[in-house]
Order: C-alpha cells, then structure tokens, then sequence
C-alpha cells in the first residue's frame, strides 16, 4: 500500500491542488491543516488540525498515517511567538525558531525542514509531487513582450537576486528601466497595488501598458517549501495595475491554474512569460 502524502497546510489554492493531485494519482494524503490558517476546502480530506506550537501532535499524527514524504504548502503568517501554544515538543524548539527567525525567512525554513528529516520524514516540493505546476519556458500567454519589456525583465531578475541575496522577497516591479516597487512581508498582490497609487508618468495604465511584475527564487533558497507562486489573482492584480506582463523563472516558479491565467492574461491584453536566469 502507498504511503500517503503528509500535507502540513496554510490558506490558499496550492495545497487544495496538491491535495487534489495527490488523489488523482493515487497516492493519497493525510492533511494537517495548521490552527488559524485553516483552509475550508481542505476538510474534506483525512487528516487533522494542529496548532503552530504543537510541534509533537504533528509528528505523532503523521507517523500513525503512515506518512513517509511530508509537503507544506499554503499561506501561513509568521506568527507571535509569545502567543504560541506549545506542547513539550515545540517549547524545546522554540528558542531555535526564535534564533532563527531573526535570521529571516528561509533560515527559518530550512530550520523546520532539517527538523522533519530528523524525525525520519523526506520533505519534498510541490514541483516534486506535480513537476506540471512549474512554469515553462517561453511566452506562455498573451502577446510577445517588446524589446522594453524583456529589458526590464532582465533587471527585474537582478533585482530580485540581489533582493534574495537579503532574505527580503522573490518579486519587483519594474517600468522602463526604474524600479518602481519590490516585495517584501506584504506579498505580491498588495505590493501591485501600490503600484496603482504611483504618478502614471512613471508606470503603465490599462489603456498604454508599461512594466513587468518579475518573479523568481532566491538565490540558493529552500526550495522545497518556498517557491514562488502565481495565480489568477496574479494575473488580474498586473492587469490592474497598468503593466504589460508578468514574467517568472521558467522552472523556478508554480502556476496555479494555468488555463484560467492563460485566459485572463488574453482577455485583459497582458503576457506571461517564463525567463531563463
């Protein structure tokens, strides 16, 4: 018998689709859903809820589901840790969460994935379990980017290394050359929405678009738990905010839904392009 995928899961489309694969191909999951970050569609799947700090119910529940490979996947804020209820298990990692914490983002993720390894669970990628949700390569929808386009694309890809370089975020910006805005703690729907507050001379509007959203990893990051991710919801929020397109590394980021972003990117007149780095 296979063995189910253990699926630890925030909000959001990704892990109802690896969920939703994992059926599909027949090797079934088991399903923590974490406490506060309960994503409705997830219920009817088997599996439990546990909390953030309750680090040895986790362990516990999957060993007794007879998981072997363990994916997270989903929107989890990063919480207080002063609030966190924790179990014997989670206090006596506590001060490496913290510690790491400090550090940012994947330090932190690389943290829990050496942490599940030691447990004797194989932590995979969403890439791993559905190698089709990866963007490809080349134009993927809507028109051809312009010279300026794939000009700002290239820079937007240095930007974001050097954003990584930080720990700070995996997207920018970018219009004619200038930065106009690049990710952090807030995600990428809110930072193009702040686009749509700057001077128009300086960015594009719906009727004469101008500027790329670029998204890609960060240079040598935990890729099993933190690629990129884009969606429908994506594609609109470009669209919204004056630009030509979104480009993102091909192979190097998940495309949720890939026909519905295909026909939203030519209904509203914007590309979607995948760059190699």
């Amino acid at each position: 018998m296979t063995a189910p995928l253990g699926l630890i899961a925030g909000l959001g489309d990704l892990p109802v689709s690896i969920a939703e694969n994992a059926v599909e191909t027949g090797q079934g999951v088991y399903v923590l859903r974490l406490k506060g970050f309960e994503e409705p569609r997830l219920a009817a799947y088997p599996g439990d809820v546990v909390g953030l700090g309750e680090v040895g119910k986790l362990y516990t529940l999957l060993k007794q589901a007879g998981c072997k490979d363990v994916l997270f996947a989903g929107i989890v804020k990063r919480p207080n840790f002063k609030d966190l209820k924790l179990d014997l298990r989670g206090a006596a990692l506590l001060p490496k969460v913290i510690a790491e914490a400090g550090k940012g983002d994947d330090a932190l993720l690389r943290l829990l994935v050496r942490e599940m390894e030691k447990q004797g669970f194989n932590v995979v990628g969403s890439d791993e379990v559905n190698a089709g949700l990866l963007a490809p390569s080349g134009l993927i929808a809507g028109p051809q980017p312009i010279e300026a386009a794939l000009a700002d694309i290239k820079r937007g890809a240095h930007v974001v290394a050097a954003l990584g370089d930080l720990d700070i975020g995996q997207g920018c910006v970018v219009c004619e050359g200038l930065v106009l805005a690049v990710e952090a703690q807030e995600g990428t729907d809110a930072m193009l929405a702040r686009i749509a507050t700057l001077p128009e001379a300086i960015r594009g509007t719906p009727h004469t678009r101008r500027g790329v959203l670029v998204k890609r990893p960060k240079p040598g990051q935990e890729r099993r738990i933190d690629l990129p991710t884009v969606g429908l919801s994506t594609v609109e929020h470009v669209a919204a905010a004056g630009l030509a397109g979104l480009a993102v590394e091909a192979e190097g980021a998940l495309m949720l839904g890939r026909d519905k972003m295909q026909a939203a990117a030519e209904r509203l007149g914007i590309f979607i392009y995948g760059f190699k780095t």
